[in-house]
């Protein structure tokens, strides 16, 4: 047995057609990038990677070992040339654009980095990927925060109206505005028959899940917390937000990716993948969930401190990717908060973080065959 069938043990979602697929995908150092990474392999994609250096200490890409069956460039996606020569050096297919500075606040501390890394970083990698004849499918990864907020009542759809108050979310929304010009300038196969390239955007939020460490996040925060047997410090506690594990949002990426392949233009454009309105609760409720879990007189306070504008409530509509993609949500709330309670609780015990990664991911396969 070689080392792909090996990989393929076990798998049971959408191998028949990742397998032998080269997929470029940028980001992969960071949370869902290895998450993502590590799907991929698992189903016998040729997988290359393009990021800067994991962005913690410590990180789920040196933990899990998510290198071990991919090829790993480290590189800035502000760096067109490196960018371009990259790519043309593996020839992928299907390009996952996941690189982004992805924290509201820091983008307060430094709006230039952010607007350059996920604006420019956008333009970057759609032109990189016009310029190298193999690519035929790019998913540009953005956030639910790309939409003006009004505190609607209902969802945000797909059609609704890109804004951004903070340098972040306005980056997200320019991100969403330059695959738009990209799509319709470059990529119509009406403007251009000689070349077809299938290009969409994805939009999701709140993902939780093992092996992130971004600071001012609420997970990470009680995680490192917890394990320090520290009082977690809660800024917002009545904040409802729609909480998903992270390889939700994946299993819509790679089935939407999926779909561009084989249908092509209908398939494009902005694509919501946000959790079932039962897994709408409050932040002070998730943390009381995540304390419990966790034990050791784990517990958490409201921080008085003044900090930056936080939406009260922002919901997507799904309702397009579940009834064109078949994608849904398969894990209730407390079945994701207890997976990432696990696999933080083995990282702190000295466990296999790459196996039990694996693991979820197979887990999470399973229950993807009723899909099928």
């Amino acid at each position: 047995m070689d080392d792909r069938q090996r990989h393929m043990e076990g798998v049971v979602v959408l191998e028949r057609f990742w397998y032998g697929k080269r997929v470029f995908i940028t980001g992969h150092t960071g949370f869902k990038g290895s998450w993502l990474s590590m799907w991929l392999a698992g189903m016998g994609a040729e997988v290359t990677g393009y990021a800067l250096k994991p962005p913690t200490d410590p990180n789920i890409f040196t933990l899990a070992e998510v290198e071990q069956n991919m090829c790993s460039h480290c590189g800035d996606v502000k760096d067109f040339t490196s960018l371009l020569e990259t790519l043309r050096q593996h020839e992928p297919e299907v390009v996952f654009h996941l690189a982004a500075q992805s924290l509201v606040r820091h983008s307060y501390a430094d709006p230039v980095e952010t607007f350059a890394t996920n604006v420019l970083g956008t333009v970057n990698i759609l032109e990189a990927a016009r310029q190298v004849g193999s690519v035929r499918v790019v998913v540009n990864v953005t956030s639910d925060k790309c939409y003006e907020n009004v505190d609607l009542d209902r969802g945000y759809r797909e059609t609704d109206r890109l804004e951004g108050s903070d340098p972040y979310s306005a980056s997200k929304a320019c991100s969403e505005m330059v695959t738009t010009s990209y799509r319709r300038s470059f990529f119509d196969g009406a403007k251009s028959p000689e070349r077809k390239i299938y290009l969409a955007s994805a939009r999701a939020g709140n993902v939780i899940g093992g092996g992130d460490w971004a600071a001012d996040r609420l997970v990470p925060d009680l995680m490192r917390s917890f394990a320090e047997r520290r009082v977690a410090p809660i800024r917002n506690p009545t904040a409802v937000r729609p909480w998903q594990h992270v390889l939700e949002p994946l299993h819509g990426y790679l089935l939407l990716a999926e779909k561009l392949w084989h249908h092509g233009y209908k398939f494009g454009g902005g694509w919501n993948f946000g959790p079932p309105g039962e897994n709408d609760v409050t932040v002070g409720e998730l943390a009381e969930f995540i304390a419990g879990l966790w034990g050791d007189d784990a517990r958490w306070f409201r921080d008085h401190a003044s900090h930056p504008r936080e939406a009260k409530s922002l919901r997507l509509d799904s309702a397009r990717a579940r009834t064109l993609l078949g994608w849904k949500c398969l894990l209730p709330l407390e079945a994701a908060v207890t997976w990432v309670v696990d696999w933080y609780k083995g990282f702190t015990n000295g466990l296999d973080m790459r196996g039990i990664t694996l693991r979820q991911i197979k887990t999470y396969q399973d229950l993807a065959r009723e899909l099928e």
